[in-house]
């Protein structure tokens, strides 16, 4: 389950680079400046997650936590509800697809609460005498 986290990690990752440059490139003289801002929140929370899957994936791979496993597709799920309903919002100007922006935020909060819990219950291994 951890290498498909670090590939999706991985794809994430190169999507938010290729989607930043999209908007910086090819939005910015054909969208308002508020819908620039949210595309821009969309990928700045995009590629801020795409780290923290990329950490769960290396952290569940070497713990064997099913919870860091979890809080990897929230983080997963969050990136693309929260940014994509932004990346949407800005490119179709249908405002709407704001009332499912908070669903992807819940989904990222709950990453950071499941990777919490997992790192709380991780127990150390002892070395040593």
């Amino acid at each position: 389950m951890a290498r498909k986290l670090l590939i999706l990690a991985a794809l994430f990752g190169m999507l938010g680079v290729i989607l930043g440059a999209f908007g910086a490139h090819g939005l910015k003289n054909s969208i308002s400046e508020s819908m620039m801002a949210n595309y821009q929140t969309g990928v700045q929370y995009h590629l801020i997650h795409t780290l923290a899957l990329l950490g769960t994936a290396l952290a569940s791979a070497r713990l064997r936590k099913n919870t860091l496993v979890l809080a990897g597709w929230f983080f997963a799920g969050g990136i693309v509800i929260f940014s994509g309903s932004l990346y949407l919002m800005a490119i179709t100007d249908m405002r709407w697809l704001g009332a499912v922006t908070p669903i992807g935020g819940v989904c990222l909060i709950i990453g950071w609460l499941l990777l919490l819990i997992g790192a709380w219950a991780w127990q150390p291994q002892q070395t040593g005498p």
